[in-house]
């Protein structure tokens, strides 16, 4: 033991010694108290864990390999706060991101390894999605859709569009370009891993953005194919579009996503709009709107969603906030469900459900 923290200290030094070279340990945590109105028929307070943010524990670091050229690697846990536990099961400790690759100025860079698809990249982290801005977990998308039957998928709709970060590629190259007048553009490929087939249970992801001052717009795609699905060769198709304009303290966002099932023909089209108040240096507050609607092989079931957000800084790395979402499902037999509630039985036993959360949130 006493060998390894020798170790340890040499390459922190060593890293110190070459400022070319990095290793960063960083993360999030987020707690708090949310109040359900509606959750199996019951009214419930629970103590809860990364919500607004998730908690993650986070080593990542470059290496200088000359002429502009950086080795990079990222290793990203994810943990239950209440518990200790990691998530998403025990054992998993880089389930989060799992990459090592190079990057370049001029031609971008290149990483391998369990990492997000561009509906993440391109749209989330891009601003387009109000629960990557303010909204956390509980404004993702989730409904009336269970139908969407998504393999390994809490609640087979849970995070159905891929933007709340639930879901990553395992076995993946993926490649993005450097901003050339704005522009980016990126590719990503899984693979299957079945030998003598390089198009079952694999996955296919592009991404495209442009930024022009307080303007941004982007665009993408993704398809997982899953085993449980015509052997493979069927699975979940994700594609959206979104669009941010800053004017001055405020930024309004647009999001659409379209969510199919290409097995069984499930579809879901969610469309998001919302606005971020920066009011002063400590108090920010945002708002959003979303419509989701399910096709027939869904019993065309539907739901609004609202979302309101107020936060206060208490330093440069922790916030309290205060957060009210609400959802109304449409359809027959339609029950509401907002995003992230703990529990396989958390839906609620009618249309509405309703939820206020009092949460801390730090960054280290």
């Amino acid at each position: 033991m006493k060998k390894g923290l020798v170790t340890i200290g040499a390459a922190l030094l060593a890293g110190q010694a070459h400022a070319q070279n990095s290793v960063q340990i960083n993360g999030t945590i987020d707690a708090g108290v949310t109040v359900i109105s509606n959750e199996g028929g019951h009214r419930a307070a629970v103590f809860d864990s990364g919500i607004a943010e998730p908690n993650l524990l986070e080593f990542k670091g470059t290496a200088d390999a000359g002429g502009g050229t950086k080795v990079i690697f990222d290793l990203l846990s994810q943990f239950d706060l209440g518990s200790g536990a990691t998530l998403p099961g025990p054992g998993q400790i880089f389930n989060r991101t799992a990459l090592i690759g190079i990057t370049n100025d001029w031609w971008g860079r290149l990483t391998l390894g369990n990492q997000y698809d561009f509906m993440i990249d391109s749209l989330t982290n891009a601003g387009f999605e109000a629960g990557g801005v303010f909204g956390g977990l509980y404004n993702f998308r989730q409904g009336p859709f269970s139908g969407l039957a998504i393999p390994g998928n809490p609640t087979g709709a849970f995070d159905f569009d891929r933007t709340g970060g639930g879901s990553r590629v395992p076995d993946s190259v993926k490649y993005t370009s450097p901003v050339i007048a704005g522009f980016s553009v990126g590719a990503m490929y899984g693979f299957g891993n079945q030998a003598g087939d390089l198009a079952a249970n694999s996955t296919v992801s592009f991404g495209a953005n442009y930024v022009y001052g307080p303007l941004g717009v982007g665009l993408a795609y993704v398809e997982v194919k899953y085993p449980e699905f015509n052997q493979g060769y069927d699975g979940i198709r994700n594609w959206g579009g979104g669009a941010k304009y800053a004017f001055g303290r405020l930024t309004v966002n647009l999001l659409y996503t379209n969510t199919r099932n290409t097995f069984n023909g499930a579809q879901v089209n969610a469309v998001e709009v919302g606005a971020y108040y920066r009011m002063s240096p400590a108090w920010a507050w945002g708002a959003d709107y979303q419509y989701m609607k399910g096709n027939s092989a869904l019993n065309d079931n539907a739901a609004h969603q609202l979302t309101s957000k107020l936060q206060y800084s208490l330093s440069r790395r922790t916030s309290a906030y205060v957060e009210a979402v609400y959802q109304y499902a449409q359809g027959e037999g339609a029950h509401a469900w907002i995003n992230g509630l703990p529990g396989l039985n958390s839906a609620s036993s009618g249309p509405s459900q309703f939820l206020t959360r009092i949460g801390v949130t730090t960054a280290f």
